[in-house]
């Protein structure tokens, strides 16, 4: 099958699929849970997963879920990544689909990425009898949190069975326009990490602050000088 047969086919199950991942994408919008605690959001793709006849290990890192589509053709094994956790937000906003739990929110489209996952792979499932190799399906708790569900996964031994050629993961990008993809060579989107900074200070009495060295004021100091880092000392761009 040529590339472009291909494009067309998933043209056209896309377009069918459209309305129903819509829908899929604004149930779990609307019943976000934080990072570790996604049972009913996994509960939910595995259903929709056996609906759709796609075979699934479950319960990496409690909540999380390894699905494959198998191709009738021989070829590689890649896989998808997407991500279930929301954040720890209180929503407000009279859409329809705005969360219903209180101080939860999907404010980083892990909806998107959850329910555009399950899509590509009812898509893929419904050609694997022209699909050469297979793809696996990674629905990965705590992103939000260290260590994160990818590295817990990795070390629950989700790869021990079978080992993908390449890991593709995707993240919504509002600036980019509706229909378009987006990639790069190297890194794209930043990651964060953690450090932790002691300031030792020394107290006195209100009425004499020359006696007195402040870690409060050092601390405000530090942070004011460590966000122009990556705008006067350094380009933000690189």
């Amino acid at each position: 099958m040529s590339k472009q047969e291909w494009a067309e086919k998933i043209r056209l199950e896309s377009d069918a699929l459209f309305e129903k991942i819509r829908l899929v994408r604004r149930h779990i919008h609307k019943h976000p849970e934080l990072s570790f605690k996604e049972f009913d959001t996994s509960a939910y793709i595995k259903n929709e997963l056996n609906v759709s006849g796609i075979p699934f290990s479950e319960g990496w890192v409690k909540t999380g879920i390894l699905a494959e589509v198998t191709g009738h053709l021989p070829g590689k094994t890649i896989a998808l990544r997407g991500d279930m956790d929301a954040l720890p937000i209180n929503e407000i906003n009279e859409r329809g689909y705005a969360s219903v739990n209180s101080g939860v929110m999907h404010a980083c489209g892990h909806d998107v990425h959850s329910s555009c996952m399950l899509g590509a792979g009812m898509i893929l499932n419904s050609l694997k009898n022209e699909l050469p190799g297979s793809v696996q399906l990674i629905f990965q708790p705590g992103e939000e949190k260290l260590p994160g569900g990818a590295r817990l996964m990795l070390d629950a031994g989700i790869f021990e069975k079978k080992s993908p050629s390449a890991i593709i993961a995707q993240h919504v990008f509002p600036p980019l326009v509706a229909g378009k993809v987006g990639f790069r060579a190297g890194q794209y989107m930043a990651s964060t990490d953690e450090i932790y900074i002691t300031l030792r200070g020394k107290g006195g009495h209100g009425a004499m602050p020359h006696h007195v060295t402040d870690p409060v004021i050092a601390a405000a100091q530090v942070i004011l000088a460590l966000q122009q880092l990556s705008s006067r000392n350094a380009s933000p761009m690189t």
